[in-house]
């Protein structure tokens, strides 16, 4: 499907997003649609809510090196500041979009009960957080930076390292679930779920670029990575081609 207008929201384009069916990546083989897509227009729900406002957002959401630490301990690991803005396909600011993110630790673990690597846990890290952009569509969270991690895809497949995206923009119909993974890591051109992107250009759009410019002095490295809603050149959908 290429880009059209569906009640006043564009339609993502299908030759820029991963197929659905990837073998190497071996999930996507039970996950991929065994019948053609149906498309419909969207309802008054899908485009009118929901609407965040920042009273849903407690003192510590957004810093995830201290928002699961013990009073007086902190995370361990790099720590990086990760900025940058959400817009929609005409380069419009997005602002009020509820940002969640949720990534292992510095070791690579998650804290999951049915994590399966054995890298320590951090008591001091749960891993999760939230946002809400601001009248520029510009958005902040502190955190470290998350190790990569194996994955029983094949006998020796790791994850790069990376952080998980769930955007809400100005309704349902701009929700986003992506990933974000870091300049310089010479895993992205290894993982299998990368392999599944069509185009150099489409990956380049997954990389948060260190941004030395806004690093914290003797704390924390930046890294950028501004987020497209909808329409040709939307920041990619993960693996999947469910949907709109």
């Amino acid at each position: 499907m290429t880009e059209k207008t569906l009640t006043g929201f564009p339609a993502r384009d299908r030759a820029w997003h991963p197929p659905a069916l990837y073998p190497p990546y071996k999930t996507s083989v039970k996950r991929a649609p065994q019948a053609p897509l149906l498309s419909f227009p969207s309802s008054m729900g899908e485009e009118t809510g929901p609407v965040f406002g920042n009273d849903i957002l407690g003192p510590l959401d957004n810093d995830l090196i201290h928002n699961f630490a013990a009073q007086g301990e902190a995370a361990i690991g790099p720590r990086i500041v990760v900025h940058g803005r959400v817009t929609d396909q005409f380069e419009r600011p997005v602002a009020g979009a509820l940002i969640e993110v949720w990534q292992a630790n510095a070791g690579g673990r998650y804290r999951h009960r049915k994590e399966g690597y054995i890298a320590p846990l951090d008591p001091n890290f749960g891993g999760c957080g939230r946002c809400i952009t601001d009248e520029t569509g510009a958005y902040e969270f502190r955190t470290v930076q998350p190790g990569p991690y194996p994955w029983p895809n094949g006998v020796n497949d790791w994850r790069p390292a990376h952080i998980h995206f769930s955007i809400f923009g100005a309704s349902f119909a701009q929700r986003l679930i992506t990933q974000m993974y870091f300049d310089g890591d010479p895993m992205i051109g290894m993982c299998p779920i990368v392999g599944a992107i069509p185009s150099a250009e489409a990956i380049a759009q997954l990389v948060g670029r260190l941004d030395m410019d806004r690093t914290i002095p003797m704390d924390a490295r930046a890294y950028r990575f501004d987020i497209v809603l909808r329409g040709r050149r939307q920041t990619l959908f993960e693996n999947r081609m469910e949907g709109l």
